[in-house]
């Protein structure tokens, strides 16, 4: 498979790029987004553009697909509607709209989040923005489609939360949260299960377009940490 991967720099999108990276059956991975990573591998293939919403100089390395793992993302907090929604919904819709013209029968799959509003009736708004992106998604004719909603995500192998306070989080709250997901799987995944759900997705498909957490560990194995 080759994959292209958009927020590797982030906590789950790393988590993913690992995976894919171990992954015999992935050739290549292309990542995109907005800085450089450190990791250096034979199957990677990196890109920082200026300009996420201009693809055209990565044609080449965009074309011949079988998948994107859409991880990039933001925090609402202190953010307009305006520019979260352009950040969130319009940047995600042009980057799918660029590979589904250059690859008709790939696959998309969508880090969302837990609690989601695809009605666009709810209160908050970070939640229907993201209810937006996962309805535009899934009218595009992609070979298929899964939105992840993940709610509370546990980084393995060293990952860490590009944000301070999360990481703080993770170091106080860690043993806990192993606890937590051992006991509640339906509320709790690992940043592994993330990358081996997606990867099993790709090679066998799966029956469920929106996946929580309980979706999620089931997608990947059932993988514990």
């Amino acid at each position: 498979m080759k994959i292209a991967l958009f927020g590797a720099s982030g906590m789950i999108g790393h988590g993913v790029l690992r995976e894919c990276l171990k992954d015999p059956s992935v050739s290549k991975v292309i990542s995109v987004g907005r800085r450089s990573l450190v990791e250096q591998h034979p199957k990677l293939i990196q890109h920082a553009p200026p300009d996420l919403f201009d693809l055209r100089d990565l044609a080449n390395d965009l074309t011949g697909l079988d998948a994107c793992f859409f991880c990039l993302g933001v925090s609402a907090a202190g953010m307009s509607d305006a520019r979260y929604r352009h950040i969130t919904h319009d940047l995600t819709v042009s980057v799918a709209s660029t590979l589904l013209r250059l690859n008709p029968g790939m696959s998309f799959v969508y880090v969302s989040g837990a609690g989601s509003d695809s009605t666009g009736q709810g209160r908050a708004m970070w939640a229907r923005v993201k209810g937006a992106t996962e309805n535009a998604l899934l009218r595009m004719p992609f070979k298929a489609a899964f939105m992840f909603r993940p709610n509370l995500i546990i980084p393995l192998d060293g990952i860490k939360s590009r944000t301070r306070s999360y990481r703080l989080f993770y170091k106080v709250a860690g043993p806990l949260l192993k606890l937590t997901y051992g006991h509640w799987p339906s509320s709790t995944t690992t940043t592994e299960n993330m990358g081996l759900a997606m990867l099993n997705l790709m090679r066998h498909g799966g029956s469920d377009i929106i996946l929580h957490g309980q979706e999620i560990n089931r997608a990947a194995g059932g993988i514990a940490c």
